[in-house]
């Protein structure tokens, strides 16, 4: 087979096999996919797409030099931000390209930080728990920092006692989710604080997944605990905007308590030809274009209209939370804040029940401890509830009943 053609083929022709090569792709606008993608509607999906396109060729790394425009938008997002998660005076962020980035970014920083002011020898250890994003581990591999992670505690919390116990001397770092990708709950952010206040370390939140609902979520009269830079032991936030942000990929947010922490996120090389590099994220070149459709579903949405979503997505959250209650032997894992779910029942193999999901035309997450279903509910769930909770209960009554030759499948998220 040969893959780049000798002449090229119509615009016609190209587009066609385009749009059909996603014929088998798994129907997640019909609800059918339990992660990647985060819908508050057709609207704001094609506003965002409009926005992305105006500037598809500009390039954010030459923001400062070239693109003033994107310069602007990508302050005024960062300025959001810290508005929502009560940022002191002088704190300071930058737009990556995803919540990966964002934690690495965060990671550096608070080593750079660290050798700072304990000498450029001192390695940095990182503590976290064991529902922690793998993204730290990326960050840990990528700099050779040793990682440490510790159970949960009850609730599938994170564990403030076990977590200080981990503490030492080699320590820099430690990690609290809000809320966690697994389980959806918010850990204790409060005494976490605490901890890195009173042991001299660095907390980093993990808001990759809530960051942009949570305060939303708050506002509309649902309990969510504090997270953000109210809490005095909090220097970092990473927070995803093309997730419950509702903004077009790739798109994340990493937030600092001072700007003073923030100038140890940049690099800057100018022993070369071309002069001084220097960037605050670890790519080079970044889509200008989702800069602009970020700052734009922002601007065109307001606090008003993410309430308004908020309200949506819990409302479809509630009535999937129901429907699995209501199946014998469920449990809802823990008690998720917004809108990450997982939920089993410990008395089947939950893997040969994601086999029979899969074999239904639904595409289910899974967390291997302990074995459950996983989803990351959005508005394109809602009319699919129906239908998902019927499967369940039905695919779990066969695995009950031994009446399925299915094997399990195992846990993946990539």
């Amino acid at each position: 087979m040969t893959y780049f053609e000798e002449a090229g083929r119509s615009r016609e022709e190209v587009m066609g096999e385009l749009v059909h090569m996603r014929d088998n792709d798994i129907d997640w606008r019909g609800g059918r996919t339990s992660a990647y993608v985060f819908s508050a509607g057709e609207e704001i999906r094609n506003f965002g797409k409009e926005a992305y396109n105006e500037y598809f060729t500009e390039n954010a790394l030459g923001a400062r030099r070239a693109f003033p425009s994107v310069q602007r938008m990508e302050r005024e997002v960062v300025g959001m931000g810290l508005e929502l998660f009560h940022a002191p005076e002088g704190g300071a962020g930058n737009m990556t390209t995803g919540g990966t980035e964002s934690i690495i970014m965060a990671v550096k920083t608070c080593r750079d930080w660290t050798r700072r002011r304990k000498g450029a020898d001192f390695r940095g250890a990182i503590v976290l728990p064991d529902s922690a994003h793998p993204a730290f581990e990326k960050a840990a591999a990528l700099m050779d920092l040793p990682i440490r992670r510790v159970p949960l505690a009850e609730g599938f919390l994170a564990d403030p006692v076990a977590t200080a116990e981990a503490i030492d001397d080699d320590t820099m770092l430690i990690v609290g989710s809000a809320p966690c990708f697994p389980f959806g709950v918010i850990d204790p952010i409060a005494r976490l604080s605490d901890i890195a206040v009173k042991r001299g370390v660095w907390l980093h939140v993990d808001a990759c997944v809530g960051g942009w609902i949570a305060p939303f979520v708050a506002d509309i009269g649902r309990p969510v605990p504090r997270f953000d830079f109210a809490l005095e032991g909090v220097k970092s936030i990473s927070a995803d905007l093309h997730k419950f942000g509702f903004c077009p990929k790739p798109a994340s947010t990493v937030f600092y308590r001072s700007g003073e922490l923030q100038a140890s996120q940049e690099f800057v090389f100018d022993a070369w030809p071309s002069g001084r590099f220097a960037t605050q994220t670890l790519v080079g070149t970044r889509p200008a274009g989702a800069v602009a459709a970020a700052w734009a579903v922002l601007r065109h949405l307001g606090r008003d209209g993410y309430r308004k979503i908020a309200t949506q997505v819990m409302g479809v959250r509630d009535a999937y939370l129901e429907g699995l209650r209501a199946i014998p032997g469920m449990q809802i894992r823990g008690e998720p804040t917004l809108a990450n779910i997982a939920f089993g029942c410990d008395d089947i193999d939950m893997g040969k029940v994601a086999t029979l999901m899969s074999e239904r035309g639904w595409l289910p997450g899974q967390l291997k401890a302990p074995r459950s279903l996983h989803l990351m509910l959005s508005l394109h769930h809602g009319p699919a509830c129906e239908a998902y909770l019927r499967d369940v209960a039905e695919c779990v009554a066969l695995v009950r009943n031994g009446q399925t030759k299915a094997k399990a499948s195992g846990a993946n998220y990539s």
